[in-house]
């Protein structure tokens, strides 16, 4: 157990502060649309290449994604490759720019392992269209349990947006880990709202 109390953070780390949500029904909302020239297409066993450029995209220059970053090619085709996990395109006249993917490996539930856009499709309604394609996909399996986790290394505005969305936080926790800045995975620029300490 964690005591009561503050910490400093040795410089080279960063912390996550991670909540964890979920929702156990399908909200009972009108489904939304995706606007025009927007669409979604499902990308069977990408290339790890590909994935990794939307991955960066989407969330290795404003925010600090790069847990799939520290996967090896091998690793992460495999985790891509599995029958239970759908990656999806968020595409916008034959570019993609955005990230769906659901993962369907724990029996009985979805985790919605990544969701997110790139700059050029955000504040245009996309990303709730996106949710409400990703409850109806998560839901048209037989599973009792959505969710989904994010943390302050993510953008400010994710954890309102799970909430609207439905899901329901259910615990915290706290990890201290090594700056992805500072071993290579991403660019020291990166996630400018995290402050970076050198060691």
């Amino acid at each position: 157990m964690l005591a009561d109390g503050t910490y400093d953070i040795p410089p080279g780390k960063v912390v996550e502060v991670t909540t964890y949500l979920e929702m156990r029904r399908p909200p009972e909302t009108a489904p939304t649309e995706l606007p025009p020239r927007i669409t979604l297409r499902r990308i069977t066993a990408p290339d790890p290449a590909w994935y990794r450029d939307l991955f960066l995209r989407v969330g290795g220059a404003d925010w600090l994604w790069f847990s799939r970053l520290r996967l090896t090619e091998a690793q992460l085709r495999e985790t891509l490759g599995h029958p239970d996990v759908e990656v999806h395109a968020v595409e916008k006249d034959g570019r993609a720019e955005g990230l769906l993917e659901l993962d369907f490996r724990e029996k009985d539930a979805c985790e919605l392992a990544y969701f997110g856009l790139t700059p050029a499709l955000i504040g245009q309604g996309v990303g709730r269209a996106m949710m409400s394609i990703a409850t109806t996909r998560a839901f048209a399996r037989p599973i009792s349990r959505f969710h989904v986790h994010t943390c302050q290394l993510d953008s400010p505005q994710a954890l309102g947006f799970y909430r609207r969305a439905g899901f329901v936080p259910q615990r915290q926790s706290v990890t201290v880990g090594d700056d992805p800045r500072l071993t290579g995975d991403l660019p020291e620029d990166a996630g400018s709202h995290v402050p970076l300490f050198r060691p």
